[in-house]
């Protein structure tokens, strides 16, 4: 029985889919237990790595070979050898170990990992299932996944930063600056930075009950939740905060979340499987999640309140493959620009990322930098990085001072939602951040040992 599709007012067609030198024992130690020294200094560069070992049982092997079939029809963006890009594969080879180990203690049935480096793929590997139940299928590189809140970033202040940029959005000037009904209860002074950075006040998630009526009501018991702690006081998570930003967004922009961001983000990035809503074709690649009234989820979203709302939420309900967000990641990386095109102006992308200090640690307009989220940041990253995790199992972080990021998508949740991947996610952002160390040196030097390995993380 195939899963059944929400309701969908605003449902739009995607476009269609085109075809797609060995380590230091300490270092081993470090990159496989996920501890690491705050007085760790590695210098050891080798000319002439070893071959790349096997890839562990359940891996899906990535060519080498940048001419590859799969390579040429599958991503705009080259696989290489990671030699040619200056990363040591021995060092990238430990993926395949780390991730074995997570399929052996079922954090997660499968995974696709990909990290890019100057412009370019240097690993790109699936790993185990998509879906464990009703029967096994294998996991591949083309498999789309449910984002969950990495839908904030991508899509939610990307797209706020696209109406910022056109002069329609002011991030200092309250919400209800262009949502009136919103400015009741205590919430006329919460900002639009305030909501980017979770400083708004407002409660982490409002009840399902405030669902169960439609969309509509769900919105109008939205706009009358009153603060939860005083706005700007201190960092609270809020998932309401970026459901109310995508209002923004649909309010000032004049069309839906969905198409706006089809449009304006993923349109110019060629991400042409990246959307809402997934259509049939991309539906039967999708990695399924749990169940939800009896029959499994796969193209549906996971998160209740976005299925409550359709499908389309400004927290969740983006779905996307691997190949898609490596050209998103080298977007921001080329300070908005893919292929020649303008998606983002410089300074855009440079306010988006640039660190806020917040009661808590430090975040970005939609990213985590270093705050008790963090736990699926690589150790060895600069501080410049950013990026965050979605509850179903998904990863994603970027480091300019690098060139480098790393994407980690599995369904976590499957079948039974008890599965665990921040901490494995970070220890794979190390081992690729230590794979560019062999030519840069670690980033940050004794502040490299600063491990977030042990944090509890938002998933």
């Amino acid at each position: 029985m195939s899963p059944r599709v929400p309701h969908a007012p605003h449902a739009r067609h995607w476009p269609r889919a085109l075809p797609a030198p060995r380590l230091p024992l300490l270092l081993m130690m470090v990159l496989l237990t996920g501890r690491v020294s705050s007085t760790m200094a590695v210098e050891e560069e080798l000319a002439q790595p070893p071959v790349d070992p096997p890839a562990p049982a359940g891996a899906v092997e990535s060519p080498e070979d940048a001419e590859s079939a799969e390579n040429a029809s599958a991503t705009s963006l080259t696989v290489v050898p990671p030699a040619s890009v200056g990363m040591n594969a021995a060092r990238l080879a430990v993926i395949d170990e780390i991730v074995d180990e997570g399929l052996r203690r079922s954090r997660m049935p499968g995974c696709v990992v990909l990290v890019g480096h100057r412009g370019r793929i240097a690993y790109r590997r699936a790993f185990g299932f998509r879906q464990l139940q009703p029967h096994k299928v294998p996991m591949t590189i083309d498999t789309v996944f449910d984002m969950a809140s990495l839908t904030k970033p991508i899509v939610t202040a990307t797209s706020v930063m696209l109406l910022v940029e056109a002069g329609l959005v002011d991030v200092d000037r309250p919400v209800a600056t262009y949502l009136p009904e919103f400015g009741v209860n205590g919430k006329d002074v919460i900002t639009v930075r305030q909501l980017l950075t979770h400083m708004g006040g407002l409660i982490p998630d409002n009840s399902l009950r405030d669902y169960q009526d439609g969309p509509e009501q769900a919105w109008e018991r939205i706009e009358k939740l009153e603060t939860w702690i005083e706005p700007g006081s201190r960092f609270a998570y809020s998932d309401v905060g970026f459901l109310v930003l995508g209002r923004l967004v649909e309010r000032v922009s004049g069309q839906p979340l969905d198409e706006f961001a089809r449009q304006r983000i993923f349109a110019p990035t060629q991400m042409r499987e990246t959307g809402f809503r997934p259509p049939a074709a991309l539906r039967a690649r999708c990695a399924v999640t749990q169940m939800r009234d009896e029959q499994w989820m796969q193209g549906d979203v996971h998160d209740p309140r976005a299925w409550a709302l359709g499908g389309v939420a400004g927290h969740a309900g983006l779905f996307s493959t691997a190949d898609d967000l490596a050209q998103y990641c080298q977007m921001l990386l080329e300070e908005g620009r893919w292929k020649g095109d303008v998606v983002l102006q410089p300074q855009t992308v440079r306010l988006m990322r640039a660190p806020r200090q917040v009661s808590s640690g430090l975040r970005t307009f939609g990213w985590d930098m270093r705050s008790p989220y963090s736990s699926n940041r690589g150790d060895l990253m600069s501080a410049a990085a950013f990026g965050r995790g979605g509850f179903t199992g998904t990863a994603m972080w970027i480091d300019p001072e690098l060139d480098l990021f790393v994407i980690f998508l599995s369904n976590r949740v499957h079948p039974d939602g008890k599965g665990s991947v921040n901490a494995l996610a970070g220890r794979i952002g190390t081992v690729a951040a230590a794979a560019v160390s062999v030519e840069r040196g670690f980033p940050g030097g004794d502040q490299a040992g600063d491990s977030n390995a042990e944090k509890s993380g938002h998933e």
